[in-house]
């Protein structure tokens, strides 16, 4: 099945990293977190956004980890380039700066996760891994910030879920954002696996979203699953 091919690929085989960081020491102990790690390994290290889009070219890379703040092209802006043009590579941002503008504009640009540089050593390589199952990570002021943005979205009477998706979406919603095959999520509801594609396009069109990834973010932001 399609939907299984990441996961039991990040399970066999080396997750290859692109590593973007105008400063050569944090790139240094960055590339020590993740290269002790069997199933890690930095094949490619930019000192800024512009490198990092040149390098994801020349490289099979599978994964691009972004600081924020670099010359040339932002880690913002690399991530925007690098979704366009490899739509398949994930792609986590790394920061100094636990701030909510920064996380809201990382989740736009099409980052899997947003990682805090103060604690890279014990949230890095789980973010990694996450990102290659297609899983948001989210450190908690995240979260916080995802919970605070749905309420005051709500309060302002902006549409939730439960006002422009029916039932049927929301519970294919639900179990596309809990990880589900398309297979599994016909047999759960009892209904083909045609009609689980078709709500999944229906889904996307609808809420103006391009994958699985996209739509677990609506999905915890929208209070449909637990981070």
């Amino acid at each position: 099945m399609p939907e299984m091919t990441t996961t039991s690929r990040t399970e066999t085989s080396t997750i290859r990293i692109l590593l973007a960081d105008d400063h050569a020491l944090v790139r240094r102990g960055v590339r020590l977190i993740l290269d002790q790690e069997p199933d890690l390994e930095v094949v490619a290290e930019a000192g800024d956004g512009a490198e990092a889009i040149e390098l994801a070219r020349t490289h099979d890379v599978d994964l691009a980890v972004l600081d924020i703040a670099m010359p040339r092209l932002t880690g913002l802006q690399a991530a925007r380039e690098l979704a366009t043009l490899k739509p398949s590579l994930r792609i986590l941002m790394l920061t100094m700066h636990d701030n909510e503008q920064y996380f809201f504009q990382a989740l736009k640009a099409g980052a899997s996760g947003y990682v805090l540089k103060s604690v890279a050593d014990r949230d890095l390589v789980a973010a990694c891994r996450a990102a290659m199952r297609d899983e948001p990570f989210l450190y908690p002021g995240a979260v916080t910030a995802l919970i605070r943005n749905y309420l005051d979205r709500a309060r302002h009477g902006e549409e939730t879920p439960d006002q422009i998706l029916t039932p049927r979406e929301e519970e294919v919603l639900k179990l596309v954002a809990e990880g589900h095959s398309s297979k599994e999520i016909a047999d759960l509801l009892f209904i083909s696996i045609k009609t689980v594609q078709r709500h999944r396009a229906n889904l996307l069109q609808k809420l103006g979203l391009r994958d699985r990834l996209e739509l677990t973010r609506y999905a915890i932001r929208a209070g449909l699953i637990e981070p």
